[in-house]
């Protein structure tokens, strides 16, 4: 698998557009020549109303949490493997809802993109801890703040702040700020949206760098591991059953078009995998490799195995 190095995106803007080009097709050959993963298009049932489902997680034992900004329901919905609601809760505490997030213990994690307000939740809904992350720069444009959340050793929790601050936030189990990185640009170790964050269990952080087109890679420090160039635009990361899962699509068609939900080699970035899906802002997956994810304008898709 070959990587591109920081020195290749750093060219002139007209060289970065040839390079997005090159980039959108290189994906779509993968996609095209990748094993087909053995998975059927199913939409789980939800019994209140939805709309754009933001984000969706699960705690690896059938209860599934979702993510979602409609008005007329709560935020944060948990549902069984039928779509029956268990509980919701979370109403009058976002501005966006964008990332939903279960750790080791079961606890429930949200960001906001608008208010950068980082929620711990209990299983039942029990709000325990709020991180205030703040530094929102000023501007006009709603999406300003965090984007995404992944749990490291010793209670340490990662915060992908995208919109506007471009940066990786490090906090204590306590909640207190111990370290970031990074800052606007197409260099290594650099960002241009930061959408989507995971850690694996040789803590190793992996980041979709979303606007950028590929996924950069860190020690817990910061230290810069390497990147991968030809994933496409990536919107979301998991980690399952010793593979990296991300959504993406083509870095040179509209946010929100179709793409694929993809198994990715975590040492190669070689792809084991792929499905085609109309939704990849988020990308859960079950203990048996099988994959969820919000579509507009109000479905959950659920693929299942055959």
């Amino acid at each position: 698998m070959r990587e591109i190095t920081w020195l290749l995106l750093a060219w002139p803007a007209a060289a970065q557009i040839a390079v997005t080009a090159e980039q959108a097709t290189e994906l779509r050959q993968l996609a095209a020549n990748a094993p087909k993963l053995m998975l059927e298009r199913a939409e789980l049932p939800v019994g209140l109303p939805m709309e754009m489902v933001s984000s969706v997680a699960t705690d690896g034992k059938g209860t599934f949490y979702l993510l979602q900004r409609g008005l007329r329901s709560e935020p944060v919905i948990a549902v069984d493997g039928r779509g029956r609601v268990l509980r919701s809760w979370g109403r009058g505490l976002y501005k966006i809802p964008h990332s939903i997030r279960v750790d080791r213990s079961g606890d429930v994690w949200t960001t906001d993109a608008a208010s950068s307000m980082v929620y711990r939740f209990s299983k039942e809904g029990k709000k325990t801890l709020e991180i205030a992350v703040g530094e929102i720069p000023e501007g006009r444009r709603e999406f300003r703040g965090t984007t995404d959340i992944a749990f490291g050793p010793n209670g340490r929790v990662f915060i992908s702040d995208g919109y506007g601050n471009n940066r990786v936030l490090v906090y204590d189990a306590k909640g207190k700020r111990v370290r970031q990185w990074g800052e606007k640009g197409i260099e290594a170790g650099q960002f241009h949206l930061p959408h989507g964050i995971a850690i694996d269990e040789r803590n190793i952080v992996y980041v979709a760098d979303r606007e950028n087109g590929r996924i950069q890679r860190f020690d817990l420090s910061g230290k810069f591991l390497g990147m991968w160039t030809n994933l496409g635009k990536t919107f979301s990361l998991s980690l399952q059953g010793g593979a990296l899962w991300i959504g993406t699509q083509p870095p040179d068609e509209p946010n929100g078009a179709p793409g694929w939900l993809m198994k990715v080699d975590r040492d190669t970035g070689r792809v084991l995998g792929a499905v085609e899906s109309t939704g990849h802002h988020s990308v859960a997956v079950t203990a048996d490799g099988e994959l969820l994810t919000g579509t507009r304008p109000d479905k959950v898709l659920w693929f299942r195995r055959k």
